[in-house]
């Protein structure tokens, strides 16, 4: 099964590249890999805004951190052209807006994790840091950045 039919059977529809806030570009190529820059949780559009231990709880992270992956994938896919040749997921940095007493950034992260591997299986199991951090740009709740190898 392609990954555009995993991702039809999951319903997701991959949005365009979103327009960088800063200073930096969203992907960068160099040679079989793709460093797709950060991208922060985002609700309908706006920041997904709030920290993971206060206003958010873990299972509502974790569902920000799966619409970051959506939107990682997006942005893969303009890198590359085609998600097809992503030959694996090979890394993933997730940042997360934390109180001081919270330590469930991992199972924040397992809501990107788990996707990829949903829709890329074996190629989709990946390295990973997970940190809480003071807070992330705009105030959103979470941001992950990725490396991917493609053909």
């Amino acid at each position: 099964m392609s990954v555009y039919d995993k991702l039809s059977k999951l319903g997701i529809t991959l949005p365009p590249v979103a327009t960088p806030a800063a200073a930096y570009v969203p992907f960068v190529r160099t040679g079989n890999l793709v460093f797709v820059s950060g991208h922060i949780a985002r609700r309908e559009g706006k920041p997904w805004v709030g920290q993971l231990g206060g206003s958010i709880a873990t299972e509502e992270g974790k569902a920000a951190a799966r619409a970051i992956a959506i939107d990682l994938m997006g942005t893969l896919q303009a890198a590359v052209g085609d998600l097809n040749k992503v030959r694996r997921i090979v890394k993933l940095m997730s940042l997360v807006n934390s109180t001081p007493g919270f330590t469930e950034q991992h199972l924040v992260t397992n809501g990107a994790s788990e996707l990829f591997g949903e829709v890329f299986g074996a190629a989709g199991a990946h390295a990973r840091s997970a940190f809480g951090v003071a807070q992330i740009p705009m105030g959103a709740c979470v941001e992950i950045e990725l490396i991917a190898e493609v053909d």
